[in-house]
């Protein structure tokens, strides 16, 4: 059972929206089952106040994470990151480190241990030009999978494609053409407030793998829409267990993240 006492550490997911966010449920669950003395909360912080807000998290020792729509933002504002979230712009977890804070992205390694595990086949289509779809454009790199980007703006669609193929020297991106895809990611926001598509039925003609970054009580209609035309398709659960044990493990060196408790926390929660 988790006890909150005044010498509790504080950590935090920072986002707006952010009350829709499973991840204090997880890493309470985890936090407890480790008999750490911590606390995990959900800060809604708008656009405007995340500039002002981290330099006092480095201040008051606060770790945790950021969410939609801050992942590029808070790459700006945090001087210490790391390679990859360096590389990718974009930046989910921090920590205070020598003064200030550290960045790192660990949706980077959680994307990579879900889509490894979906065998997701070659080319991919990401929808979403944003912080979940940088990680998705550097696991496409390091996996060496084409990459196509669709986009409600074109231009953004483009800039992105050529942003992207730019992170590895094999890798290759473009905007989305047409072309039949195997795989399909959504790294869009929809589906949090708004239940639908983000894509149309024919777009996954010939698809054989939907995941759906957007996480759900009984799942997205998009998962549900997937799955009962034969596609393998997950909501984003399982990235956000995955890429939370990375985080927790940030936060905590040395401890090794419990995943089934933290499974298990999420789970529970999508059931309430």
């Amino acid at each position: 059972m988790l006890r909150v006492k005044g010498t509790s550490r504080i950590l935090a997911v920072l986002g707006d929206p952010v009350a829709h966010s499973l991840s204090p449920e997880m890493q309470n669950a985890a936090i407890a089952a480790l008999g750490l003395d911590a606390v995990y909360v959900a800060l809604r912080v708008p656009p405007a106040a995340l500039a002002g807000f981290l330099p006092l998290c480095a201040k008051m020792g606060i770790s945790g994470n950021v969410t939609v729509p801050h992942k590029e933002a808070a790459a700006l504002h945090i001087a210490q990151l790391s390679d990859r979230a360096r590389a990718v712009g974009a930046v989910n977890t921090f920590w205070p480190e020598e003064g200030g804070l550290r960045g790192e992205n660990t949706d980077i390694a959680g994307l990579d241990e879900v889509l490894e595990r979906l065998t997701a086949p070659d080319p991919w289509l990401v929808c979403g030009t944003g912080g979940s779809a940088r990680a998705v454009a550097a696991v496409a790199g390091h996996r060496g999978a084409t990459l196509l980007v669709r986009s409600r703006d074109p231009e953004r669609a483009r800039r992105f494609a050529e942003w992207a193929g730019g992170l590895t020297p094999a890798a290759e991106a473009m905007a989305d053409d047409g072309r039949q895809v195997a795989t399909i990611i959504n790294a869009t926001p929809l589906g949090l407030t708004v239940n639908a598509a983000p894509v149309p039925p024919d777009r996954a003609v010939g698809a054989r793998v939907a995941l759906d970054l957007v996480y759900r009580p009984g799942e997205t209609v998009w998962v549900r829409q997937c799955r009962a035309a034969g596609l393998t398709a997950e909501d984003g659960r399982g990235v956000l267990v995955a890429q939370g044990a990375h985080a927790f493990e940030c936060f905590f060196p040395g401890r090794r993240a419990p995943r089934e408790i933290m499974r298990a926390a999420v789970e529970r929660a999508l059931r309430a």
